[in-house]
């Protein structure tokens, strides 16, 4: 069995504190306000040199008919499935309350092991406070500690890893490639997420600003292993109302820089719209494959050229970004969200190719001859020889004489004829010219 602690408890109590500290990254959102942790949320932590995974869940409050916390509820439930052992965070603070001891027969019911971590625990009032937890009924000790400072963490977990079965795994997502999925809020990137998986991993309601975390889920498809990520909408900067959502769209951001390729979902019934392009515009900076998935296209009344039409409009908006596919989808009807993710495992591979330096300059010396760069002012500028640099995204270094004299034009032509000689689809393509 896999190491696998959840921290589980009702709202507001301190469990993404504590998830923080243990991955030591501050990668779940924290925040006083209630609810603000939806989704499971994974990490990787070590103690004496075992290593498992944390799972951050959301506040469970048994019977609420909320949209939400009936949707966390489902969240906690599969989190403490997966686990191995259970961590019943509870808050010295406030004490004791209804909603502990009702969510004490919830977890009683799992059969799972379970520590009682009583947080809050920074003075010696409440330290022996927490005593009272004991009236839980969940048998073995009280941990006292403090999530915010540290205190007391190191005796919890000396008694997690002690059911640990083994050491664990350092970090099962080392190597494998991460496609995270970008878009405004509301355009349906969890919804592909738990089609693409078959599980409720995001939650999904038509309420834009549901997903805050960014989610990452391993992916097995097409004999391929992948890290999905489902991230926050991005909204323009003016529209963000809160730091909740600010702290989202920084998570977003980071998914973003942390990836290899992204899908960016765009809304086909709104059509190509300026943020659509201002996060586009953030992936090709960013150096990252790129795939656009026109989602929502079974809302679209059409004939048989609207989807080139669409396309072309669209790539002429995008220029100079128009290298990336763009494929018309539906996750409501299951259409051709497959293809998407085929898609993003190609330019994944155009990302990572590597072209031989003899390969690169046969060809590319022979398409330079078909059309020399022009002269300037009598200056004439012969390229010598090309190499491909050891970068995480496809760049090149051409060396030649006066090479402040070449024109943005040629270098564009240059451009066009690497993609066209060896299938750069998806994939900004870094161009860089030294004397030699």
């Amino acid at each position: 069995m896999a190491n696998i602690v959840a921290i589980v408890g009702r709202p507001n109590v301190g469990k993404s504190t504590l998830f923080n500290r243990l991955i030591e990254q501050r990668k779940a959102i924290m925040d006083n306000q209630s609810g603000v942790t939806r989704d499971r949320h994974y990490g990787f932590a070590d103690w004496t040199e075992h290593f498992f995974t944390v799972i951050d869940t959301g506040g469970y409050v048994v019977g609420s008919e909320d949209i939400f916390e009936g949707a966390i509820r489902d969240q906690v439930q599969i989190a403490m499935e997966e686990a191995s052992v259970l961590l019943f965070m509870v808050d010295t603070m406030t004490g004791l309350t209804d909603l502990d001891k009702e969510f004490a027969n919830v977890v009683r019911k799992s059969k799972k092991p379970v520590l009682v971590v009583a947080n809050k625990a920074e003075s010696v009032d409440r330290f022996q406070s927490a005593a009272e937890f004991y009236e839980l009924g969940l048998g073995g000790e009280i941990y006292p500690i403090s999530s915010q400072t540290g205190e007391g963490t190191g005796d919890l977990l000396d008694a997690v890893v002690k059911y640990f079965q083994s050491d664990g795994q350092e970090d099962p997502e080392a190597g494998i490639p991460k496609i995270s999925i970008l878009g405004r809020p509301n355009v349906g990137k969890s919804s592909y997420l738990n089609m693409l998986t078959g599980k409720e991993r995001s939650i999904v309601t038509n309420i834009a600003g549901t997903t805050r975390d960014s989610i990452n889920t391993r992916y097995k498809a097409f004999g391929k292993d992948f890290i999905l990520i489902d991230t926050a909408g991005l909204r323009r900067k003016a529209k963000i109302s809160d730091a909740i959502e600010f702290y989202s769209t920084l998570r977003t951001i980071k998914a973003m820089e942390e990836s290899d390729v992204v899908i960016v979902m765009l809304d086909a019934s709104k059509g190509l719209e300026a943020q659509d392009m201002t996060i586009i515009g953030m992936a090709d900076k960013a150096k990252k494959g790129i795939v656009v998935m026109m989602n929502k296209w079974d809302l679209v009344e059409k004939d048989s050229k609207t989807a080139d039409t669409t396309k072309k409009e669209m790539l002429e908006r995008l220029a100079p970004m128009d290298y990336m596919p763009i494929i018309f989808a539906s996750v409501q009807d299951k259409q051709r969200i497959f293809q998407v993710m085929e898609k993003a495992m190609e330019v994944y591979e155009n990302k990572t190719r590597k072209i031989s330096t003899s390969k690169l300059n046969d060809v590319m010396l022979g398409e330079i001859a078909k059309y020399p760069p022009p002269a300037h002012r009598g200056r004439y500028i012969k390229i010598k020889y090309m190499i491909q640099l050891p970068t995480p995204s496809p760049t090149f270094v051409f060396f030649c004489n006066n090479p402040k004299y070449l024109q943005e034009s040629y270098r564009r032509y240059l451009e066009n004829r690497m993609r066209e000689n060896f299938g750069f689809e998806g994939v900004p393509i870094t161009l860089f010219f030294r004397e030699k």
